[in-house]
C-alpha cells in the first residue's frame, strides 16, 4: 500500500469479526512500532498483548467505572461519554480481538511522546495488512492505576500510555471530512 493512500484511508474501526489476529502479524506490527524515531533513540517502550476475551471484559468494565469517577469528579460532563460508560452492554474495547498496549519504560523526557510515534506506526501497519485498529482513551486512566498494572502484570515503573485495539473489520469506517489545515508561514 502506497503512504499517502496508508496516511489517508487509515480510520479508527469501532466494528470486529471474532476472527483472531495471529501472533506473526502482532509482531509485524509490533516492529513497525519499533521502528518509529524516539527522542535520542531511547526506545522506552514495551508491549503488551492482550487476546484473552475475559481479560478484556473485566478491563472493560473496571475503565468504565474508573471513567465515569474521572468524570463526575471534573465538569462539565459529557452526556454522551455518561450515557455510554453507563450502559452495561457497552464494551470500551468494541470486542476487538486483540489489545496491544504501548507502555514507557523509565523516566526519560518525551516517553509518552515516543509511545505516541510507535502507536501511529503500529496503527498505519495494521491499516495496511487489512486490519482495523483503534486508540481506546477511555483505557488509558484505568490502565495506569495500581489495579490497571496488576490486571496486566505490569512493573509499577511502566506508563501505559497507548492502548490499542487491533483486528479485523467487520466495517470500514466511512471517510471523515478534514478541516483546512491553520498554516502560518514565517520567511
Amino acid at each position: 500500500m502506497d503512504l499517502d493512500d496508508a496516511i489517508a484511508g487509515r480510520r479508527s474501526t469501532r466494528e470486529y469479526t471474532t476472527e483472531p489476529v495471529d501472533e506473526r502479524t502482532i509482531r509485524r506490527l509490533i516492529d513497525a512500532a519499533v521502528h518509529a524515531p524516539s527522542a535520542t533513540n531511547g526506545q522506552p517502550w514495551t508491549f503488551t498483548v492482550v487476546r484473552d476475551r475475559k481479560l478484556l471484559d473485566r478491563i472493560s468494565t473496571a475503565a468504565k467505572a474508573h471513567m465515569l469517577t474521572t468524570l463526575d469528579a471534573s465538569p462539565p460532563k459529557s452526556d454522551r461519554r455518561q450515557a455510554s460508560l453507563s450502559d452495561p452492554d457497552f464494551h470500551i474495547f468494541y470486542h476487538a480481538p486483540a489489545l496491544i498496549l504501548i507502555s514507557g519504560v523509565g523516566q526519560r523526557p518525551w516517553v509518552v511522546e515516543d509511545c505516541a510515534v510507535a502507536a501511529e506506526n503500529l496503527m498505519l501497519a495494521a491499516h495496511g495488512a487489512g486490519l482495523g485498529s483503534c486508540w481506546i482513551g477511555y483505557a488509558q486512566g484505568y490502565l495506569n492505576t495500581p489495579e490497571g498494572k496488576e490486571a496486566l502484570g505490569l512493573p509499577g515503573t511502566c506508563a501505559p500510555v497507548a492502548p490499542l485495539i487491533v483486528g479485523h473489520p467487520s466495517a470500514v469506517p466511512a471517510p471523515v471530512a478534514r478541516r483546512e489545515p491553520e498554516i502560518r508561514w514565517i520567511g
